[in-house]
């Protein structure tokens, strides 16, 4: 089944890609990789959520924005190479949660991408990763995700 068939039976739809509100580039093609910048979880022209995990957000609201977070960064991806079905593999992905004092919980904040993820890519959504605890984020957000993903050419 290709991905864009996995996206199909799993219900999601992707969100238009957004353009980047200052300068640099949604995703980086070279050769067979592909940077994608840091997402945050827009929903249209706002906000999921603002706040920090450990105050204002919980972990399971922390988990939605991230997987929010993740569907924004697939759709720049889609918009940068054509189809997602040109995934072979997600390398790497970032997750920056806004942590309040003492919020010790950034690993499972991210498995709300890093899950989804290996729904719709299986095998190929496995990737080493990194859930780090920030002091603030861009707009207030709770969550941003960043990931590299191998393309075929």
């Amino acid at each position: 089944m290709s991905h864009t068939q996995r996206l199909a039976e799993l219900g999601i739809v992707l969100p238009p890609a957004k353009a980047p509100a200052f300068a640099y580039v949604p995703v980086a093609v070279h050769g067979r990789l592909a940077w994608v910048s840091g997402q945050l979880p827009w929903v249209g022209d706002q906000l999921m959520a603002t706040g920090k995990l450990g105050a204002e957000i919980d972990v399971e609201r922390g988990r939605e924005v991230a997987r929010c977070c993740l569907l924004n960064g697939l759709a720049v991806l889609q918009a940068a190479i054509g189809s997602l079905d040109r995934v072979e593999r997600v390398v790497k992905m970032t997750g920056f949660v806004a942590s309040a004092d003492g919020f010790l919980q950034q690993p499972a904040v991210v498995d709300g991408a890093s899950s989804l993820l290996g729904d719709i890519f299986g095998e190929a959504g496995r990737h080493a990763r990194s859930a780090v605890g920030v002091a603030e984020l861009p707009r207030g957000v709770p969550v941003e995700i960043e990931f590299v993903a191998a393309i075929s050419a």
